[in-house]
């Protein structure tokens, strides 16, 4: 019995032909997904270059090999590469391809934005290596902590193609992440409840959740730091007024739920592989989705671990050490549930399968080692040494790396119609399995005898020498597996065996269809029962749903666009409240260091131009009223009140600017005028871009391109219009009522 997939919206006609245009042109989810995964290859391949680079200069002590400035910017350029060109896009990658698939969807939620998101991807990239063309790439680090990344101690471009390239690839990952929400929540095929979802849709559906609220804290820092660089404020330097600390909370609120970014879509990868090749359903559905929400919860809550050496104080150590340690419980959940579920199964080990039992081991020793960082006096020994490095590559390179290798045995038929060679696939195992190792262990002893991390050369001290040796030798051993794997990716495309559509008898929705897919997806599903409707298809006799109970799905989906506007809405409102909170940071006590919001706000006549503001959030809903009724006339006037209203807001903003100007309040007069034209500006900047959605949505109405069946869009742009509202009564109770000044 089968049904026909079923979606909300007609779907973009998609340009099947062959060639080069019809790649750049794509909007199927499909091929953007593969042009992710070939992008994180190429980048892969580049960083990996600079890192056998880094390795090759410290494998001798006092080596001159690179001079010291080339080794910063190779070490910035790897570090910012792995995380935003590799990792990211390779996890993308992999969700775009697969997650339609996997819920019965014809394509993704916005096929458009998706695209888009793609594009802006190569587009930061481009931006952050052409500052190699200009002499000078950044050197401050993947992390460029301030003020060594300040106009006064980086005065080269470099550091700025970094800011602009990370804002950009930011924008686009916020959006994808945005377009997978949309997907797994409005686009699941009939039968296909939230509770039957496959893990590896559930745990993506986590991490793109996670993405929407990880992203902004790093804008945030971004936004301030080009502000400081290019209008002369002061937020990171500390001889201004400004706080360094300031940049290193913000970058670890990103930087460290960025590790279970990277983490979540590792094990939603062998949450799929591992059950295949043991040949039993998950044990433990439940608590592994379950888990991986648990960490998307608690993520936030451990930034400051990183921090434990600069001086915070017992009580916030404690509250962070004891955090640190209580996330590692959900992941420990997740490696009993992996183990538990080969446990008297019958394992097969392919390549895949090997690849995912040593992400299970390798991980475990990353995660053990960094649980040790959650005890603050070991902390403090060992934070600027190479036990740090050693922990973050198991997790990273050991966890992510070896899951995505795992992934890749696993779904390549499915992509591409051919298997993969295994001979040649055990081959890489091997090599890479022992060059990580080799390059990796033995950097938890060097770290243990002190060396620093982030250096560009050592002295030769007992042993250090012949670590780094083996060290930078086992980096050889990896180069020559990433070698087999891609003689093996060309070999298996021309002359490879051909998979069939299920060629694992695996159990998801994927290997219900041809390999590759066609434009479409599906000409049927199965139907939807359980968990493994496939397995159930294919073991009628054995069918989970005769054994296993699962939700039954009610049918009832959100709209796609509500659902779009409502996560972009609270990625932007992290954006705002941690900038209002640098505002509070800098602006809560009195001081005589030049204007502030006592001697130079209009509270009176800004309260005024607020109303304004305030009274355009009534005016948009009676305008969807009139929309939903089909009253065009009446939902003009209302929607034009609402753009003269916002004009007339931007006017007074605009009056109150140009006053304060006139009287030398400029940006870089103190840090009040920094937070306050940054934090203000930035609204206005919102409140534009709502107006100009607005305007596009009244010429569309004048056209009467713009009816009622279109009040749903309609009523997600109001979505946003009403959260400008909302931050701008946050903004004046802040800046200019002084709510929260001490």
């Amino acid at each position: 019995m089968s049904t026909e997939v079923a979606t909300q919206y007609e779907l973009i006609e998609v340009d099947s032909t062959t060639g080069l245009l019809s790649w750049v042109s794509t909007v199927d989810h499909k091929r953007v997904g593969i042009l992710y995964i070939l992008l994180a290859v190429f980048f892969l391949l580049i960083g990996g270059i600079e890192a056998v680079l880094i390795r090759m200069q410290l494998a001798v002590p006092g080596n001159t090999f690179l001079s010291p400035e080339v080794f910063n910017q190779l070490f910035t350029m790897h570090g910012t590469t792995m995380v935003f060109l590799v990792g990211m896009p390779f996890f993308t990658g992999f969700s775009n391809y697969l997650v339609p698939l996997m819920i019965g969807a014809k394509d993704v939620a916005f096929p458009r934005l998706n695209a888009m998101s793609f594009w802006m991807l190569p587009f930061g990239a481009f931006l952050l290596y052409f500052s190699f063309l200009t002499g000078a790439a950044p050197n401050a680090g993947w992390f460029s902590y301030a003020p060594l990344s300040t106009k006064p101690y980086s005065l080269g471009p470099g550091i700025d193609y970094w800011l602009v390239g990370l804002i950009v690839m930011g924008v686009g990952s916020i959006a994808g992440a945005i377009n997978i929400v949309a997907t797994v929540l409005c686009m699941r095929a009939p039968g296909m409840s939230l509770q039957r979802v496959p893990l590896f849709v559930w745990i993506m559906l986590m991490q793109a959740m996670l993405i929407v609220i990880t992203i902004p804290p790093l804008n945030s820092a971004l936004a301030l730091l080009c502000v400081d660089r290019w209008l002369e404020a002061a937020f990171f330097e500390p001889v201004r007024g400004g706080s360094a600390l300031l940049w290193q909370h913000f970058f670890w609120i990103f930087g460290h739920p960025e590790v279970y970014v990277f983490a979540l879509p590792a094990f939603a990868m062998v949450s799929e592989v591992i059950p295949v090749f043991s040949r039993k359903p998950i044990y433990g559905y439940a608590f592994v989705a379950g888990s991986s929400t648990v960490i998307l919860l608690l993520s936030y809550g451990v930034w400051a671990h990183h921090m434990f050496a600069v001086g915070l104080g017992t009580s916030a150590n404690i509250f962070f050490s004891i955090m640190t340690m209580l996330i590692a419980l959900p992941t420990g959940v997740k490696i009993f549930n992996w183990t538990a579920t080969m446990w008297g199964g019958s394992i097969r080990f392919s390549t895949s399968m090997l690849f995912a039992i040593a992400f299970l081991i390798q991980f475990v020793i990353g995660g053990l080692t960094g649980i040790m960082f959650a005890a603050v006096p070991i902390d403090w020994q060992m934070t600027d040494t190479y036990f740090v490095v050693a922990h973050f590559h198991y997790v990273l390179i050991g966890g992510v790396v070896f899951a995505i290798f795992a992934a890749t045995y696993y779904w390549f038929p499915k992509m591409t119609g051919r298997m993969l060679d295994e001979r040649l696939g055990k081959w890489q195992f091997w090599l890479w399995l022992f060059g990580f190792n080799g390059t990796f262990m033995v950097q938890h002893f060097l770290g243990a005898m002190g060396m620093p991390r982030r250096v560009y050369t050592y002295a030769d001290n007992p042993g250090w020498a012949l670590l780094n040796g083996i060290s930078s030798a086992s980096v050889i051993l990896m180069v020559v597996g990433t070698i087999v794997l891609i003689w093996n990716i060309v070999k298996s495309l021309l002359h490879g065996e051909v998979a069939g559509n299920n060629p694992w008898d695996a159990f998801t929705l994927e290997w219900a269809t041809t390999s590759p897919p066609p434009e479409t997806n599906f000409d049927s599903l199965p139907e939807i029962k359980s968990r493994r409707p496939v397995w159930d298809q294919q073991h009628p006799e054995y069918a989970d749903w005769k054994f296993a109970k699962t939700p039954e799905d009610s049918g009832r989906r959100p709209d796609r666009a509500k659902v779009c506007a409502w996560a972009f809405v609270i990625s932007e409102a992290v954006f705002f409240v941690l900038l209002l909170v640098t505002y509070v940071v800098f602006n809560s006590q009195a001081s005589d260091d030049g204007p502030s919001a006592e001697t130079v706000l209009d509270v009176p006549r800004t309260a005024i131009f607020s109303g304004f503001l305030l009274a355009s959030s009534l005016t948009f809903w009676f305008s969807e009223r009139s929309l939903r009724a089909g009253r065009r006339k009446t939902f003009l006037f209302w929607l034009g009140t609402t753009i003269l209203l916002g004009i007339v807001f931007l006017c007074g903003q605009g009056w109150e600017y140009a006053g304060l100007i006139s009287n030398d309040v400029t940006i870089d007069r103190n840090l009040f005028a920094s937070t306050f034209f940054t934090v203000t500006g930035f609204h206005g900047l919102h409140v534009t871009a709502g107006l100009i959605a607005l305007a596009i949505m009244f010429t569309l109405g004048r056209k009467n391109h713009l009816t009622k069946v279109h009040s749903k869009p309609f009523e997600a742009i109001g979505v946003y219009w009403h959260f400008v509202d909302v931050v701008w009564i946050l903004v004046f109770s802040i800046i200019y009522l002084g709510a929260f000044k001490l």
